[in-house]
């Protein structure tokens, strides 16, 4: 198993911060260099200082599983939670991004039907927009990267 491209360290460090809190809530109560050991094996990593090791010094990227991001969808606004994240290229060419939408949106145009959807996956660039657009030039999804 070839492990998984990490993030940065301080993101590395809130998502073991989050899985220990996770774990809390359903009785199972572990020290925060126990929840680092766990996500370092869940990541395919022998333990904490390999996967330290292999995140180097990168700098965070704008997106992390779990993060909050707002944007536009076809055209339409939208906030949203990041159900995956997966780096391509090592995050050097973007992200395949999975989001859970507060609110569904309607993905056709047309008066005579609707179609909504709540969850979007699609490839977003390093700028936070795909490359596939509208018939308009438009990107499918933008979003508000900090």
């Amino acid at each position: 198993m070839t492990p998984n491209q990490p993030l940065s360290r301080d993101a590395l460090k809130a998502q073991a911060r989050r899985l220990r809190k996770a774990l809390e809530a359903e009785g199972n109560f572990v020290s925060h260099s126990e929840a680092l050991e766990l996500l370092a094996h869940q990541m395919g990593y022998r333990d904490w200082n390999t996967l330290s090791a292999a995140a180097g010094n990168r700098p965070d990227t704008p997106l992390a599983v779990g993060g909050r991001v707002s944007g536009h969808y076809l055209g339409q606004a939208f906030e949203a939670d990041i159900l995956s994240l997966t780096a391509l290229a090592g995050g050097a060419s973007g992200w395949r991004v999975t989001l859970d939408l507060d609110q569904a949106v309607d993905v056709v145009t047309f008066d005579s039907f609707s179609a909504f959807r709540r969850r979007i996956s699609a490839t977003i660039g390093r700028n936070g927009r795909s490359p596939a657009h509208t018939s308009d030039g438009r990107p499918h999804l933008e979003l508000a990267l900090r």
